[in-house]
């Protein structure tokens, strides 16, 4: 007689296995998207830092809608006004 119960196992490593990889793949894309903040916030004429600011929530949503009507120091910069201290 056949013992298939011995060629199924235990799937909890392969679950372990496969939520690291996710973990692992979603700080990629957390880090991948932080980097491209900071780089819009930087061809904006502001601080890079702000693009931390995503992580936390509410703040994040806060962020982009200030970002988005806000006066880019750049825009200033481009008309010959003199940038805010």
């Amino acid at each position: 007689m056949n013992n298939y119960a011995s060629t199924t196992g235990d799937p909890t490593a392969a679950i372990a296995g496969m939520m690291g990889m996710m973990g692992i793949i979603w700080l990629v894309v957390i880090a991948f998207m932080i980097f491209l903040y900071w780089k819009i916030f930087s061809k904006a004429g502001y601080s890079g830092w702000l693009s931390l600011l995503i992580l936390v929530p509410i703040v994040n949503i806060i962020l982009i809608i200030w970002f988005a009507f806000a006066d880019w120091p750049v825009a200033r910069k481009a008309r010959g006004e003199t940038p805010a201290a």
